[in-house]
């Protein structure tokens, strides 16, 4: 047959009627998308396998600090414990919900806990006064300036609190990372597209040529265009990668995990220590400073006997552990930063099985040949002049440019994250959002304390000093816009008149 009833293979002789030509795109469609979305399914199961461990590993440090304290306190405290246990409870329940996202002020809740724990002590070592609400307002002011717990809150404060940071956002980024791929692969090709798979893979048998592999330079040329507004999620995506690599060396150095997270029963038992140590003076100066209370009229209760003495309790170390869940990741991380740029090269060898870049023997498009057009480059302003197909760069994907931008704010927040800086957390499942970073101060001074109403708090950043000698690793380098800018532009980036490049 002549084949003038071709209308994507080149017309001549050819065993292809025109149902057969349309089922063969149809067919060459689908492979394709099927393609795309196996190597994406490769790529998530990746990072879904590596925010499995390290959550596992978090969640497991939590757990058995908080075990410890439940095993250890009972038999060192007594009514101390048994009769403000909820206190404990409330506040792991707290550092919970703040690793899972929920939008809550990890500072204010630590200082809560220490807060209603001197309130409940201060009635304990005085039972025989009958304190009010009022007098324990007063006692709390009076006492903190005191500092009963020593220098346990202040210290678990700055610790504690970039450990949760590093760790929450590190874990989002896997997650992050894993959806922007399971989004994108699953848009869909256009019918240009459809045009130029269909003449790569399955013209050839029209031709007689089944056994006939395409050219190599004309398949990237194909999927380059095919995958063009893909390509550019290259950078950003490389900005995440090296985001959560350094994050994960905060996570193992100088903000490590393993130390402040499975030792917090054991800062808060030193805690207590001090307050006995200093519980005369600690009571004579609230005296001082609010009245005498009254005289209970229920007389006083003997007073726990029970030794509370220096505390020794030990914590299972699980550094190694961590070391090595972090060198994985980091190599797996830096093997998926070229993901999108290498996508094209990867499909052709692996799935479309092109022939040699020097074959003189492979399908062209035409015929059995060589393929002489140049190489495009990657990403849409570079498919101008794609031979092969036809490309409108002014008007990009605009599912793709929504998760160029889900990229951008995931790494702002692991920039921050890198740095100290505590960037809230909104429901990051599809549509996320955050507040803007703050410029990193003194101290822990710039946490202030918010409304407890969740309609009327607003995002805030917090500032955690700065360990002198460490430098900011991965993409924390960059100048860090806030995430509320950030979601701004992206209104800009999808007006349909911009014209990316």
């Amino acid at each position: 047959v002549l084949g003038e009833h071709l209308r994507i293979c080149p017309q001549g002789y050819t065993c292809c009627t025109s149902e057969m030509e349309e089922n063969f795109a149809n067919k060459s469609r689908s492979e394709f998308e099927a393609m795309m979305k196996e190597a994406g399914r490769s790529v998530q199961a990746t990072l879904t396998a590596q925010h499995r461990s390290f959550d596992s590993y978090f969640q497991d440090l939590l757990n058995k600090s908080e075990k410890a304290l439940y095993d250890a306190f009972p038999s060192m405290y007594g009514e101390l414990y048994t009769q403000n246990v909820k206190v404990f409870k409330d506040l792991y329940s707290e550092l919970r919900r703040y690793y899972r996202s929920s939008n809550i002020n990890l500072e204010e809740a630590l200082n809560e806990f220490w807060t209603r724990l001197l309130e409940r002590l201060f009635k304990l070592l005085n039972p025989q006064y009958h304190i009010t609400d009022e007098y324990l307002d007063c006692m709390v002011k009076h006492a903190e300036q005191h500092r009963p717990f020593g220098e346990v809150p202040r210290d678990l404060k700055v610790k504690a609190t970039r450990a949760f940071i590093a760790a929450r956002s590190y874990a989002q980024g896997f997650l992050v990372g894993s959806d922007v791929v399971r989004k994108v692969s699953q848009v869909p090709l256009s019918q240009e597209c459809t045009r130029a798979i269909m003449k790569l893979m399955y013209c050839p048998h029209c031709r007689g040529m089944a056994s006939v592999r395409p050219c190599n330079n004309y398949c990237l040329n194909v999927v380059k265009g095919c995958l063009a507004n893909q390509a550019d999620l290259s950078t950003e995506w490389k900005y995440l990668m090296d985001s959560l690599i350094g994050v994960a060396d905060r996570i193992d150095g100088p903000y490590n995990v393993d130390t402040v997270i499975g030792t917090i029963h054991m800062r808060i038992a030193e805690a207590i220590s001090n307050l006995y140590e200093n519980k005369d003076s600690i009571t004579s100066k609230v005296f001082q400073g609010c009245g005498n209370p009254k005289i209970s009229t229920k007389g006083s209760s003997s007073e726990d006997k029970r030794r509370r003495g220096k505390v020794t309790l030990e914590a299972k170390s699980s550094a190694q552990a961590l070391e090595m869940l972090v060198l994985d990741a980091k190599g797996n991380l830096t093997a998926l930063k070229t993901y999108w740029i290498t996508l094209p090269s990867s499909l052709c060898s692996k799935k479309v099985m092109a022939s040699s870049a020097s074959d003189d023997k492979c399908w062209n498009g035409m015929t059995k040949g060589s393929y002489l057009p140049e190489v495009m480059g990657d990403g849409l302003a570079n498919q101008i002049n794609n031979p092969e197909v036809e490309v409108d760069i002014t008007k990009p994907d605009m599912t793709i440019r929504q998760q160029i931008m889900q990229l951008k704010i995931m790494t702002n927040r692991l920039g921050n994250a890198n740095i100290g800086n505590d960037v809230d957390f909104q429901d990051t499942s599809d549509d996320m959002s955050g507040s803007g970073s703050g410029d990193s101060c003194p101290d822990d001074v710039c946490g202030k304390r918010l409304s407890k109403s969740p309609s009327t708090r607003q995002p805030e950043t917090h500032a955690i000093p700065k360990q002198s000698g460490h430098g900011v690793h991965g993409a924390s380098s960059r100048s860090l816009p806030s995430a509320s800018l950030l979601l701004l532009l992206s209104v800009a980036v999808i007006a349909p008149q911009h014209l990316w490049r």
